[in-house]
């Protein structure tokens, strides 16, 4: 869809994910907002064969974004090194802050903060340790494209906290090297990538903002919600391994599964759908981290519809009945919380 006026353009296709926005201009770096999501439901099943945990889960992605500046590496025409120049994968990472949204003209933006002395942030690692290289190299081992690019990669999504950060990075490089690079693949076929990557990757590339994810995340069944939701979430400084908290979890009896969720959300029935809120993580990870103990008692003293943590963690939510209740919701908290945590209002897109 062409914005008006702007010369940019805004993709949201079944083809591009209705979540990932797009921004581009001919022969200019292309742009991607990258959501962050929430565990609504998340069950350990068991273990399988392969080492993973077999799992069920609701995953929703919400209005916290990375972003990522895609510029094509060309030869030079007058270099004597362009298979050196030409064929690099390379990635910055950058601290861009939580502004509360991503914005048309988020790319003039972004690239002022780097004029003004953005610094690279070492939490996130900017070699093959990154999610996004990986899914860069691997989309070059599986088609044999030599072609080069560097990434700017802009993080508001924090890293350890069961927000899928950098999953939902890795998604985006598939999605948009696929663009860039003209290769033609198939959603089918970027999802068969992504799950190569890491066991959320393959989420942030199905149209829906919301889907049951079943196996080790694997196997999607995008779900149609028809109202948005609002949260709040909080993150304290410290963060969790996530092959340490699995580690540590011990199998519980199963729940009804996550069905009598889907149906109060598709309801609309809030109150209902906050009481079936489960996560088999959360008690490994308030064994490990006391942090996580700490928000589930201060998220537990406020008037939220429900509350859990997200994933591994620590990352803790709560859903709200709308904005201006989770906006009330962040205020208190971060009156009552250190100093150090991280608090957003954010909603799962309409």
């Amino acid at each position: 869809m062409r914005l008006r006026g702007s010369g940019q353009f805004l993709i949201g296709s079944p083809q591009a994910g209705q979540r990932r926005q797009v921004c581009s201009l001919p022969n200019q770096p292309l742009l991607v907002h990258t959501p962050a999501k929430l565990n609504l439901f998340l069950e350990i099943l068991g273990q399988r064969d392969d080492g993973f945990h077999e799992l069920e889960t609701l995953m929703m992605t919400v209005s916290l974004y990375d972003t990522l500046v895609f510029t094509e590496k060309r030869p030079h025409k007058n270099s004597t090194h362009t298979e050196e120049t030409s064929e690099e994968v390379s990635l910055r990472c950058f601290d861009a802050g939580y502004s509360g949204s991503c914005h048309r003209n988020a790319g003039s933006a972004l690239r002022q903060n780097a004029t003004e002395g953005a610094t690279g942030i070492t939490e996130v690692p900017d070699g093959r340790d990154n999610l996004a290289v990986r899914a860069a190299e691997l989309l070059r081992s599986k088609t044999g494209c030599r072609r080069g690019i560097h990434i700017d990669l802009y993080k508001r999504i924090p890293a350890a906290a069961g927000l899928a950060g950098g999953s939902s990075d890795a998604a985006a490089v598939l999605f948009a090297l696929n663009r860039i690079w003209q290769l033609g693949l198939s959603r089918d076929e970027l999802q068969s990538f992504a799950s190569e990557i890491g066991s959320d990757v393959s989420f942030f590339l199905n149209p829906q903002s919301a889907a049951i994810c079943r196996g080790r995340g694997e196997i999607i069944e995008p779900l149609a919600l028809p109202n948005r939701l609002h949260f709040v979430i909080a993150k304290p400084p410290s963060g969790l391994s996530t092959a340490d908290v699995f580690r540590h979890c011990r199998l519980q009896d199963r729940s009804p599964g996550v069905g009598s969720l889907v149906d109060s959300l598709r309801r609309g029935d809030l109150r209902t759908a906050g009481q079936r809120l489960l996560n088999s993580l959360q008690a490994p990870a308030e064994e490990l981290n006391p942090d996580v103990g700490r928000l589930k008692a201060n998220f537990a003293s406020h008037n939220t519809i429900g509350h859990l943590m997200s994933g591994s963690g620590t990352a803790y939510f709560g859903v709200c009945r709308h904005r201006c209740e989770a906006r009330k919701a962040a205020a208190r908290l971060r009156a009552s919380m250190k100093h150090s945590d991280q608090v957003f209002v954010v909603a799962n897109p309409p």
